[in-house]
């Protein structure tokens, strides 16, 4: 599975599926969440805005990944 890594606790969904290059820019990541495309840990997230943590399995379409965070205590 492929991981995205993070500097920060967290990353907000919307920047994570751009990082991971679901989508290339905000606007698009809104619309692919608000359509229902996208789950975190299994279910759907209707919120842009959701904070992803280190081992979060975000899944959009058939691309799957998982947040890795250099900052974790």
């Amino acid at each position: 599975m492929k991981e995205i890594r993070i500097r920060d606790a967290f990353i907000k969904l919307g920047q994570a599926l751009k990082l991971a290059g679901v989508v290339d820019t905000g606007a698009e990541a809104k619309e692919t969440i608000l359509q229902g495309e996208v789950s975190v840990n299994g279910e759907v997230c209707l919120q842009r805005g959701k904070k992803c943590y280190d081992g979060d399995v975000i899944t959009a379409g058939d691309r799957q990944f998982t947040v890795r965070s250099s900052d974790v205590h």
